[in-house]
């Protein structure tokens, strides 16, 4: 999963890392790297969780085909 709007959409809800942190139970220190491109390997069930937490399609999101 080498490409990711995360913070894109982020910062459109005008929502910050750490309250996404707490809306999604994954670390604020996971939502960063993943942000940033530095955690290419990550779990179904955190993108799901983070998709859940922003009310947006996993695949808005993540390229699920990359």
């Amino acid at each position: 999963m080498d490409t990711n709007r995360l913070a894109e959409i982020r910062k459109k809800k005008n929502i910050t890392q750490e309250e996404l942190a707490e809306k999604s139970g994954v670390s604020r220190v996971t939502i960063a790297n993943i942000e940033r491109g530095a955690l290419k390997d990550v779990k179904i069930s955190t993108t799901l969780k983070i998709a859940n937490a922003l009310n947006e399609p996993l695949e808005n999101i993540f390229c699920l085909d990359c």
